[in-house]
């Protein structure tokens, strides 16, 4: 099959990687990589099948500058919610690509790991269960998936783990020891759930992959980008300071600030993410850490 990959860091080079053991596999990105295959922006839509790893925060923008749809069908492998607006990605790209043609991936998988051809599960969700299966089939052995029609659910787990995991780094920043580092974990599953329980999302997708095993992973691990913001924040580092130490997209601050959003809007109780939002803004993260156990 012929497969593009737009976006060629971490992750987008990863899935690269990992489909080209039964595919022909092109990558593209809008700064030029010296890479195996890398080619225009013309050439990669061309491709029958896209991947594409755009974060979340700039998805708006690279479809209206760059995407020309003609009938490809596409996988969205980045997570998120935009913070400007509180959409979710299925809702930005519905603009843009019919559902028959678009899926979402979800579930635990470092790129580091993906990259080792070490054994990883993932999730493909979409309302076309057969575009879901043709996606599952691109992927190698080492990669077992699994397909779904809970959209909306693998939307919510798999942005929502993010800001669970800057949390996470923070307990672990402030050395608060493993029991604090589970009840947070947990009680944030919880959490992520009536978020999505109020989009109607479906409680299996946060008992599986996409939701418990996603954020185990992203919540326990300094291999974790958002796990190491919340480092940052324990150590008294700026939002600035903690981006240019990572030099790479952290998804879960964006979602932070769309999430604290969508709760005043509608009235939702997200004790976590509000506490993340306020400790992005500057709160003393001792000070929230008291705030949440006397809640």
């Amino acid at each position: 099959m012929s497969i593009g990959v737009i976006g060629a860091g971490k992750w987008g080079s990863a899935l690269a990687f990992a489909l080209s053991e039964k595919n022909d596999v092109y990558i593209y990105s809008r700064n030029k990589r010296d890479v195996k295959n890398f080619v225009s922006l013309e050439k990669i839509l061309q491709c029958e099948y896209l991947i594409i790893t755009v974060p979340a925060q700039a998805v708006s923008s690279w479809l209206e500058e760059s995407f020309v749809f003609n009938g490809q069908k596409i996988l969205v492998a980045s997570k998120g919610i935009e913070a400007s607006t509180g959409r979710f990605l299925n809702e930005i790209y519905n603009k843009y690509v019919p559902n028959e043609n678009i899926a979402f991936l979800s579930g635990p998988s470092f790129a580091t790991e993906v990259m080792q051809s070490l054994p990883t599960a993932l999730v493909i969700n979409s309302t076309n269960n057969v575009l879901a299966d043709d996606f599952a089939n691109l992927f190698p052995s080492f990669i077992k998936t699994y397909t779904s029609s809970d959209v909306i659910g693998a939307e919510v787990a798999g942005a929502y783990k993010n800001v669970i995991a800057i949390a996470a780094g923070i307990v672990s920043g402030l050395e608060l020891g493993n029991n604090a580092a589970a009840a947070l974990i947990s009680r944030g599953l919880v959490e992520m759930h009536r978020f999505g329980t109020f989009y109607g999302a479906q409680t299996e997708s946060f008992l599986g992959l996409s939701g418990a095993g996603d954020l185990f992973l992203t919540a326990s691990s300094t291999m974790s980008r958002n796990f190491r913001v919340g480092l940052g924040i324990a150590q008294g580092k700026t939002q600035k300071e903690i981006l240019e130490s990572l030099g790479e997209v952290a998804e879960g601050i964006g979602t932070t600030y769309a999430l604290y959003e969508i709760a005043l809007k509608h009235n939702l109780y997200l004790p976590i993410a509000k506490e993340v939002y306020e400790m992005l803004e500057g709160k003393n993260p001792q000070k929230s850490l008291q705030d949440l156990l006397s809640r």
